[in-house]
């Protein structure tokens, strides 16, 4: 492919598959990069670290004067390839991913600033139609999302035991800023001609993301009474609430249906990967069921199946595939489904920095994180040397356990790699992991 693509695209493409989502070299992604960058801007990016900078950081990377870096920043900011955070104290930039980055966001926009119709196809192609990226993205561990629970349906008896972040409903309401944009699967769906009847303008996104897309014209910000009737007519709609798998500082919800969504698309497409699960899982008791196949409709991932037995209705809930989203209780008007703890609770990282470094250790490539100075080639040395131990069978097992982990993190807080998304999140203080 590289007699057809500068080597800027080339390099770019190396750095973003990089980090633990990563992009699969393949023309459709080629074609989709030179949408969003110029021949320059794809030669700038592909030096720019992993983790968070700051305009000084860029210039000298970029050999450039900070005014012109600035200028550069906002603009790539402005197509949604940056997220923008800051506070009273600093202003710090990081490289959005393309899955929950650049790619949905270039469609959940209404400027007109690129061509959905073009984007749309090579999304699909890219994403849908070939296996090597949805594989990388959506076998990360811990994955990218996870389902909320509907709460109308938690029994009683265990509404005290939810946590706030499992509660969709909470972290709408108590988020420090709310914007709402279109569904980036059910948009990319209707260029395509293939889009359902369920709303497009639902997607929320949340907190210091929010206030990134926002300020940059990506986002609409509403009000969180605003997003708590979204998500409430939602509800209404059967739609699943699939977000991100953090607990403190949740960066969107999204509204999902089965037959535009990639995630859930995904979630069949690739053998139904538990991981994503709410805390919750559908028991019925099959003593009311009337066979009127409702719940079997509504579920969004195939997993209830109608059966008879002498005359007698009953369903079979596949425990494998179950997500936990609540939907097929709410729908049984005959109150023959009720939503049950799991026993064995989903571990649900603290934070996006705890998120993806336990994501990148995962894949075996904590090594670009750790030496992510694309300029040095001693960088890229001893991101190959520790890749080869990393990798080795002893090593992965023993950063698998959670002790481990723990050291870790607690290590990497105190280290510059850190230091950036503690002032940005954490208003300088430091997280115990």
């Amino acid at each position: 492919m590289g007699h057809i693509n500068s080597r800027s695209y080339l390099k770019l493409q190396k750095r973003l598959d990089d980090a633990p989502q990563g992009a699969p070299e393949s023309e459709s992604l080629y074609k989709i990069l030179k949408v969003f960058f110029t021949k320059e801007e794809a030669g700038l990016v592909s030096v720019l670290p992993m983790n968070f900078f700051t305009i000084e950081k860029a210039a000298k990377l970029w050999k450039k004067k900070e005014g012109e870096t600035e200028e550069i920043l906002n603009k790539l900011a402005g197509k949604g390839i940056l997220f923008d955070f800051s506070n009273k104290k600093i202003r710090a930039f990081i490289v959005t991913p393309t899955m929950a980055g650049f790619f949905e966001f270039a469609i959940m926009r209404t400027d007109g600033k690129f061509d959905h119709q073009i984007l749309s196809e090579l999304f699909y192609q890219y994403i849908n139609t070939e296996e090597d990226y949805i594989k990388k993205v959506f076998t990360i561990n811990p994955p990218l999302d996870r389902i909320f629970v509907h709460e109308e349906v938690i029994q009683k008896k265990d509404k005290t035991i939810v946590l706030d972040f499992e509660r969709a409903s909470k972290i709408i309401k108590e988020a420090s800023f709310v914007t709402v944009s279109n569904c980036y699967c059910r948009h990319k769906k209707e260029h395509l001609g293939t889009a359902c009847d369920n709303p497009q303008k639902v997607c929320l996104t949340l907190n210091k993301a929010a206030e990134s897309l926002a300020k940059h014209g990506i986002a609409e910000k509403i009000s969180n009474e605003e997003g708590l009737k979204i998500l409430k007519e939602c509800k209404g709609l059967g739609l699943v609430q699939l977000g991100d798998n953090i607990q403190n500082d949740v960066n969107w919800i999204c509204n999902c249906c089965s037959c535009c969504c990639d995630g859930l698309s995904a979630y069949r497409r690739l053998g139904y990967n538990p991981k994503i699960e709410s805390n919750f899982i559908s028991n019925p008791s099959n003593d009311k069921c009337t066979g009127c196949n409702i719940c079997v409709k509504k579920c969004p991932v195939e997993a209830i199946k109608l059966k008879s037995n002498n005359n007698k209705f009953y369903i079979e809930i596949d425990k494998q595939r179950c997500i936990g989203c609540g939907v097929c209780a709410r729908f049984c008007s005959f109150e023959n489904i009720k939503m049950e703890r799991r026993e064995k609770l989903n571990f649900i990282p603290i934070d996006t920095f705890e998120r993806y470094i336990v994501g990148a250790i995962d894949k075996g490539e904590v090594q670009n994180l750790l030496f992510d100075n694309y300029t040095l080639w001693t960088h890229e040395m001893l991101r190959r040397f520790l890749g080869i131990i990393l990798n080795l069978k002893p090593a992965k097992r023993l950063l698998a356990t959670k002790q481990m982990r723990s050291i870790f993190m607690n290590t990497l807080t105190k280290t510059g790699k850190y230091e950036l998304f503690d002032k940005i999140f954490n208003n300088g203080r430091k997280v115990k992991y």
